[in-house]
């Protein structure tokens, strides 16, 4: 393997002083995840990464990006050693992104920024070297980590930025300098740092800040928000797409028909026709694929090719995959679907998942209770601020819920879904995902389907875990593998 960054590329690029002669084929955080060769970058967090330095090189890192000469590591080992890790970091990020002619693509919103990252990779693999975040790395320190991994003969690069307060986009486009900027949607999440979707949107809309000369601002033109994210993309001197359903926009999803975990999907990118299929269930996904074929086309890529390779792309863990668990050894009839979205939640996405789970279809005459069933676990959506009851409240008002048959709820946000719901369709609530886990053999039977829905916090993939252990995963040729 080539290396990523000699000493003397990191020691020019970081202003640091290298400690030995040594070469770096990976970069990496975390001791658990470290390969050989990586150089180990000893931030501080919750815990001083100088503390895992001497068992990083343990573990064959190749050097370590340092501050200091931690205790227990001998005075010859390779290091780098600089003032501050976390801004070395950022600098051996905007140094990679500063040596490479790769076609950079940007992308955020408050739902589908993971999985519109992912739909890109798939998108363009087949036309170049495609590099992208493992993970939702997308923070003040996952951003240039991304950027530091980089290879300089990558052909496209595909970075992830998110936020939690205002004011952390900006600087991180700008360090991107991306040639691309996506936004996806702006929708109620993290309203506990702002004001409204107004200051949600104006951030969202600083990912533009950072374009390249010439760079294209993609956003979505349905939302309420959108004359918000085109001022912030005039502002930046960007060519300016907007994405969508409705007719008024410049690229536009015209029909998505969902037949059990496959979408098929038709719009047109400008003025070519384009059809696509998604190995998912889902509207939602359809409308940001457009973002990316757009995104692709903006990237100089081919567009026919990034159609057809959008059908390699599958929801990650927890982001909305349909798997079928068989509950009997012997007859495979006898079996449920799991929707497991547990990742995350805000009103907008677990809206799109209730949708997604309207349109399934249980199987009857399989189970003890005979009907199949669509059956939804909710947990709570955080950060959402003064409004955060009236938005779990509302929930119980979405069109999707008359095809449910009953919810079940977790955690004290939930509550008041819970007591919302009517008496028919309202299942258990429980204050904790360990106590509905504990359940969990309860809440279903063969032929039903059924969803798990929560921030990440709120830890409902307890429940997903649970779930799959009453049954084994059944092969199925409809999950659209590819």
């Amino acid at each position: 393997m080539s290396a990523l960054w000699t000493a003397a590329e990191a020691a020019a690029a970081t202003g640091g002083q290298a400690r030995g002669d040594w070469q770096v084929t990976g970069v990496s955080i975390d001791t658990r995840t470290l390969a050989p060769g990586d150089l180990f970058v000893a931030l501080t967090d919750q815990r001083d990464g100088h503390d895992f330095v001497a068992d990083a090189l343990a573990r064959g890192a190749g050097a370590a990006l340092v501050s200091r000469v931690p205790d227990g590591v001998a005075a010859d080992a390779p290091l780098l050693v600089v003032p501050d890790v976390l801004a070395a970091l950022g600098d051996l990020g905007r140094a990679a992104r500063a040596r490479t002619d790769a076609r950079v693509i940007a992308i955020t919103g408050s739902v589908g920024k993971t999985s519109t990252k992912e739909m890109l990779r798939a998108a363009l693999a087949g036309q170049g070297k495609v590099h992208a975040a493992e993970k939702s790395y997308n923070n003040h320190w996952g951003v240039p980590l991304t950027l530091a991994r980089m290879p300089a003969d990558s052909d496209f690069a595909v970075i992830e930025i998110g936020m939690n307060h205002p004011g952390e986009i900006a600087p991180l486009s700008r360090m991107t300098r991306p040639h691309v900027g996506v936004v996806t949607t702006v929708a109620a999440a993290h309203l506990a740092a702002f004001d409204d979707l107004a200051g949600i949107a104006r951030e969202k809309g600083s990912i533009f800040e950072g374009l390249e000369p010439g760079g294209t601002a993609i956003f979505n033109g349905d939302i309420e928000t959108a004359p918000i994210l085109r001022a912030a993309g005039e502002r930046a001197g960007a060519a300016l797409q907007t994405f969508g359903e409705k007719a008024s926009n410049f690229h536009r999803l015209t029909e998505a028909r969902i037949v059990e975990d496959v979408t098929v999907g038709q719009g047109r990118i400008w003025r070519t026709p384009v059809v696509f299929r998604l190995a998912a269930p889902g509207r939602h996904f359809a409308v940001n694929a457009m973002a990316v074929l757009a995104a692709a086309r903006a990237a100089r890529a081919d567009l026919a090719l990034a159609a057809n390779d959008l059908g390699r792309w599958a929801p990650p863990p927890g982001r909305g995959g349909r798997e079928r668990l068989c509950m009997d050894p012997v007859d495979p009839a006898v079996s449920f679907d799991l929707i497991d979205d547990a990742f995350n939640a805000n009103p907008a996405s677990v809206a799109a998942a209730l949708e997604v789970l309207a349109g399934t279809h249980p199987v009857d005459g399989v189970g003890r209770i005979g009907a199949g069933r669509r059956i939804a676990v909710l947990g709570d959506m955080l950060e959402l601020g003064d409004t955060e009851a009236d938005l779990h409240r509302a929930l119980a008002d979405l069109p999707a819920m008359a095809a449910i048959g009953t919810v079940h709820c977790v955690g004290p946000l939930m509550r008041h879904l819970h007591e919302a719901l009517p008496d028919g369709r309202r299942g258990l609530w429980t204050a904790t995902a360990d106590e509905m886990a504990q359940r969990a053999h309860a809440l279903v039977d063969a032929g039903d389907v059924i969803l798990v829905k929560g921030s990440k916090s709120s830890q409902v993939s307890r429940v997903v875990d649970a779930l799959r252990k009453l049954g084994h995963p059944l092969p199925n040729d409809r999950q659209g593998t590819d």
